[in-house]
Formats: C-alpha cells, sequence, structure tokens
C-alpha cells in the first residue's frame, strides 16, 4: 500500500522552491518593517508629563523636555528619576511596536536575534 500526502505536501522541488519563496518574501517584509520603526519616533513622558523624551525608532534620543515647575534643587533624586522613567518607557514603546508588527508577518513565530 502506498502512503498518500496530503496535496501540497509532495516535498518535490517546486514545494521547496515555493518555500524559498515565501522564505525571501518574509525577509523582505521584515526589512521593511525594521526599516520603517527606525525612520520613526517615539514619545514616552513621565510624571503626568513633566518629563517628555523623543526617542527614534533606533533607539536615540532626540530630544527631552523637562517642565521648569518639576525642578527641585532640593529632590534632584526625582528628577532623575523621571528621566530615566520616561526614556524606558519610550524603549519600551519601540520594542512593543516593533514586536507587534514583526509577529503580524511571522505569524508569532520568535526569531531569535532577529529582533
Amino acid at each position: 500500500m502506498k502512503a498518500r500526502l496530503p496535496q501540497g505536501m509532495g516535498g518535490g522541488a517546486q514545494s521547496r522552491n515555493d518555500i524559498v519563496r515565501q522564505a525571501q518574501k518574509m525577509q523582505e517584509q521584515i526589512s521593511a518593517v525594521q526599516e520603517s520603526i527606525e525612520s520613526r519616533d517615539f514619545t514616552a513622558s513621565a510624571g503626568g508629563g513633566q518629563v517628555e523624551v523623543v526617542i527614534s525608532g533606533k533607539k536615540e534620543i532626540k530630544s527631552l523636555t523637562i517642565k521648569p515647575e518639576v525642578v527641585d534643587p532640593n529632590d534632584i533624586e526625582m528628577l532623575q528619576d523621571l528621566i530615566i522613567s520616561a526614556i524606558n518607557q519610550g524603549i519600551k514603546n519601540i520594542e512593543e511596536t516593533s514586536e507587534k508588527e514583526m509577529s503580524a508577518i511571522t505569524g508569532g513565530i520568535s526569531f531569535p536575534g532577529l529582533f
């Protein structure tokens, strides 16, 4: 008795070529998403908008805005915490956006080191 594979599961040259084409298409889509993310700016704030940071998709800080009323010479630690919090939130926003957009391409499959 001969075993039959489901249609399209023959494993022949045609299906290998299809897999290669699909992989190349996915690679192109991933590259496009990475370029898109790197070209965008992400804004995050802390302290109810008292500190705002703009970070590029390449994770470079482009601007930092500190409202004068949050500057207290007797409490520099609070200002430092707000700056760190805003920067960390900006980086988290970039990573979440990247993960979400890449997941749409890869179907949720993780490729370590890729994104």
